[in-house]
Protein backbone atom coordinates (compact mmCIF):
# COMPACT_ATOMS: atom_id res chain seq x y z
CA UNK A 1 0.00 0.00 0.00
CA UNK A 2 1.82 3.38 -1.13
CA UNK A 3 1.05 6.51 0.55
CA UNK A 4 -0.41 9.05 -1.55
CA UNK A 5 1.24 11.80 0.17
CA UNK A 6 4.48 11.13 0.25
CA UNK A 7 4.70 7.84 -1.87
CA UNK A 8 5.91 6.02 0.73
CA UNK A 9 5.49 2.09 0.73
CA UNK A 10 3.79 0.89 3.96
CA UNK A 11 2.33 -2.75 5.11
CA UNK A 12 -0.76 -3.90 3.49
CA UNK A 13 -2.47 -3.64 7.24
CA UNK A 14 -1.19 0.13 8.05
CA UNK A 15 -3.79 2.75 8.58
CA UNK A 16 -1.42 5.42 8.30
CA UNK A 17 1.73 6.04 6.86
CA UNK A 18 4.73 5.50 8.55
CA UNK A 19 6.82 8.40 6.41
CA UNK A 20 4.41 11.34 7.01
CA UNK A 21 1.49 9.80 9.13
CA UNK A 22 -0.97 10.60 6.67
CA UNK A 23 -3.88 8.20 6.69
CA UNK A 24 -4.11 5.48 3.88
CA UNK A 25 -6.72 5.00 1.51
CA UNK A 26 -7.65 1.82 0.62
CA UNK A 27 -7.67 0.29 -3.23
CA UNK A 28 -11.83 0.74 -4.48
CA UNK A 29 -12.29 3.21 -0.65
CA UNK A 30 -14.43 6.08 -1.94
CA UNK A 31 -12.36 9.13 -0.66
CA UNK A 32 -15.52 10.74 -0.71
CA UNK A 33 -19.33 9.98 -0.88
CA UNK A 34 -20.09 9.11 -3.73
CA UNK A 35 -23.80 10.37 -5.49
CA UNK A 36 -25.67 7.94 -8.09
CA UNK A 37 -24.55 8.46 -11.60
CA UNK A 38 -21.12 10.61 -10.71
CA UNK A 39 -18.62 9.00 -12.86
CA UNK A 40 -15.17 9.64 -12.41
CA UNK A 41 -12.87 10.64 -16.06
CA UNK A 42 -9.51 10.18 -13.85
CA UNK A 43 -10.12 6.67 -13.25
CA UNK A 44 -9.99 5.75 -17.15
CA UNK A 45 -7.13 8.08 -17.82
CA UNK A 46 -5.06 7.30 -15.26
CA UNK A 47 -5.65 3.08 -16.54
CA UNK A 48 -4.95 4.28 -20.30
CA UNK A 49 -2.26 6.09 -19.24
CA UNK A 50 0.04 3.38 -17.51
CA UNK A 51 -1.68 1.07 -20.32
CA UNK A 52 -0.27 3.40 -22.79
CA UNK A 53 3.27 3.12 -21.23
CA UNK A 54 3.85 0.06 -19.70
CA UNK A 55 1.67 -2.14 -22.07
CA UNK A 56 1.32 -5.01 -19.46
CA UNK A 57 -2.19 -5.36 -18.47
CA UNK A 58 -1.54 -8.17 -16.20
CA UNK A 59 -0.26 -6.19 -13.35
CA UNK A 60 -3.83 -5.49 -12.18
CA UNK A 61 -3.58 -4.80 -9.13
CA UNK A 62 -0.51 -2.37 -8.85
CA UNK A 63 -2.93 -0.44 -11.73
CA UNK A 64 -6.34 0.10 -8.79
CA UNK A 65 -3.67 0.99 -6.55
CA UNK A 66 -2.18 4.08 -9.31
CA UNK A 67 -6.37 4.89 -9.88
CA UNK A 68 -6.80 4.74 -6.57
CA UNK A 69 -3.98 7.19 -5.30
CA UNK A 70 -4.95 9.53 -8.44
CA UNK A 71 -8.29 9.32 -7.32
CA UNK A 72 -7.04 10.65 -3.79
CA UNK A 73 -4.60 13.29 -5.07
CA UNK A 74 -5.74 17.11 -3.22
CA UNK A 75 -6.56 19.33 -5.43
CA UNK A 76 -4.08 21.02 -7.36
CA UNK A 77 -1.61 17.81 -7.08
CA UNK A 78 0.12 15.47 -8.70
CA UNK A 79 1.81 12.16 -9.14
CA UNK A 80 4.79 10.54 -10.85
CA UNK A 81 4.46 6.46 -10.89
CA UNK A 82 7.97 4.94 -11.88
CA UNK A 83 6.88 2.61 -14.68
CA UNK A 84 10.77 1.79 -16.08
CA UNK A 85 13.99 1.97 -13.56
CA UNK A 86 15.41 0.58 -10.36
CA UNK A 87 12.27 1.97 -8.55
CA UNK A 88 9.30 0.71 -10.79
CA UNK A 89 6.24 1.04 -8.96
CA UNK A 90 7.66 4.28 -6.78
CA UNK A 91 5.32 7.17 -6.57
CA UNK A 92 5.85 10.74 -6.12
CA UNK A 93 3.65 13.54 -5.01
CA UNK A 94 3.92 17.14 -6.55
CA UNK A 95 2.10 18.95 -4.01
CA UNK A 96 4.79 21.81 -3.82
CA UNK A 97 5.50 24.97 -6.20
CA UNK A 98 8.52 23.36 -6.69
CA UNK A 99 9.88 19.73 -6.50
CA UNK A 100 13.56 18.77 -7.39
CA UNK A 101 14.69 15.22 -9.17
CA UNK A 102 17.98 14.08 -9.73
CA UNK A 103 20.79 11.82 -7.50
CA UNK A 104 21.64 14.04 -4.94
CA UNK A 105 20.39 12.65 -1.41
CA UNK A 106 18.42 16.11 -1.03
CA UNK A 107 16.43 15.67 -3.78
CA UNK A 108 12.55 15.46 -3.56
CA UNK A 109 12.46 12.89 -5.73
CA UNK A 110 15.81 11.18 -5.17
CA UNK A 111 16.94 8.65 -8.22
CA UNK A 112 19.51 6.78 -8.01
CA UNK A 113 21.36 5.82 -10.58
CA UNK A 114 24.60 7.11 -12.33
CA UNK A 115 21.96 7.98 -15.44
CA UNK A 116 20.46 10.43 -13.67
CA UNK A 117 22.35 14.02 -13.25
CA UNK A 118 23.10 15.28 -8.92
CA UNK A 119 20.73 17.98 -10.24
CA UNK A 120 18.59 16.86 -13.08
CA UNK A 121 15.13 18.14 -13.24
CA UNK A 122 12.63 20.26 -12.19
CA UNK A 123 8.65 19.68 -11.39
CA UNK A 124 7.33 23.49 -11.56
CA UNK A 125 3.33 24.26 -10.43
CA UNK A 126 2.02 27.58 -11.60
CA UNK A 127 0.59 28.91 -8.33
CA UNK A 128 -2.64 30.42 -11.05
CA UNK A 129 -3.49 27.42 -13.20
CA UNK A 130 -2.04 24.96 -10.89
CA UNK A 131 -0.77 22.60 -13.83
CA UNK A 132 2.77 21.56 -14.14
CA UNK A 133 5.40 22.28 -15.79
CA UNK A 134 9.05 19.63 -15.92
CA UNK A 135 12.70 21.47 -16.58
CA UNK A 136 15.88 19.96 -17.43
CA UNK A 137 18.20 22.00 -15.22
CA UNK A 138 21.65 21.12 -16.99
CA UNK A 139 21.81 17.25 -16.80
CA UNK A 140 24.41 15.52 -19.07
CA UNK A 141 21.69 12.66 -20.53
CA UNK A 142 18.57 15.25 -20.95
CA UNK A 143 15.38 15.47 -19.76
CA UNK A 144 12.83 13.90 -22.32
CA UNK A 145 8.54 14.28 -22.26
CA UNK A 146 7.13 11.68 -24.85
CA UNK A 147 10.63 10.23 -25.86
CA UNK A 148 11.59 13.87 -27.41
CA UNK A 149 14.30 15.57 -25.52
CA UNK A 150 13.20 19.33 -24.07
CA UNK A 151 14.40 21.61 -21.81
CA UNK A 152 11.14 22.72 -19.95
CA UNK A 153 7.53 21.74 -21.21
CA UNK A 154 3.87 21.35 -19.57
CA UNK A 155 2.62 18.55 -18.40
CA UNK A 156 -0.44 16.67 -19.32
CA UNK A 157 -1.92 13.53 -17.35
CA UNK A 158 -0.24 10.76 -18.77
CA UNK A 159 2.38 12.37 -20.08
CA UNK A 160 5.71 9.98 -19.79
CA UNK A 161 9.04 11.82 -18.10
CA UNK A 162 12.23 10.26 -18.43
CA UNK A 163 14.93 11.16 -15.99
CA UNK A 164 17.88 8.66 -16.95
CA UNK A 165 16.95 5.01 -17.19
CA UNK A 166 13.59 6.17 -15.11
CA UNK A 167 10.55 6.20 -16.71
CA UNK A 168 7.99 8.11 -14.75
CA UNK A 169 4.12 8.74 -15.54
CA UNK A 170 2.41 11.98 -14.66
CA UNK A 171 -0.97 11.64 -13.41
CA UNK A 172 -3.75 14.09 -12.27
CA UNK A 173 -6.82 14.04 -11.41
CA UNK A 174 -9.41 17.21 -11.44
CA UNK A 175 -7.76 20.81 -10.00
CA UNK A 176 -10.66 21.43 -8.40
CA UNK A 177 -11.44 18.43 -6.74
CA UNK A 178 -8.56 16.17 -6.06
CA UNK A 179 -9.29 13.80 -8.92
CA UNK A 180 -13.32 13.44 -7.88
CA UNK A 181 -16.34 14.80 -11.01
CA UNK A 182 -15.75 17.92 -12.21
Amino acid sequence: MFCTKCGQHNPPDALYCARCGSPLVRPGEPVAPERPGDQTSSLNLATAALHRVDGDHSDEANERDAVAAVDALPPGSALLVVKRGPNAGSRFLLDADLTTAGRHPESDIFLDDVTVSRRHAEFLRSPYTKGFTVRDVGSLNGTYLNRERIDSADLTSGDEVQIGKFRLVFLTGSPYSGGGPL
